[in-house]
């Protein structure tokens, strides 16, 4: 079981702030994003391949091909912007 969390514009689009997902085997940030996206319109908007999200694992960054473990800790939040 991995707990996934949902920070900004995701939180605010989806109506969900957190969620607990049991993966299937070996699996990576890759794998739950493919099971995000299918889950319908708003989520595969969010979710696309040629949208900006940062991505966490255990609170350090990650990207795509990181791997996931029962356990972790998945966040997913919108690019920060400086100013």
């Amino acid at each position: 079981m991995i707990q996934i969390l949902f920070f900004a514009r995701f939180r605010e689009e989806l109506g969900v702030e957190s969620e607990q997902i049991e993966l299937d085997g070996p699996s990576s940030i890759d794998d739950l994003l493919h099971i995000l996206r299918g889950r319908g319109e708003a989520w595969a908007r969010l979710f696309a391949e040629n949208q900006r999200v940062m991505m966490a694992v255990n609170q350090e960054l990650a990207d795509k091909n990181t791997p996931l473990k029962a356990g972790d800790e998945v966040a997913f939040f919108p690019p920060v912007t400086g100013g």
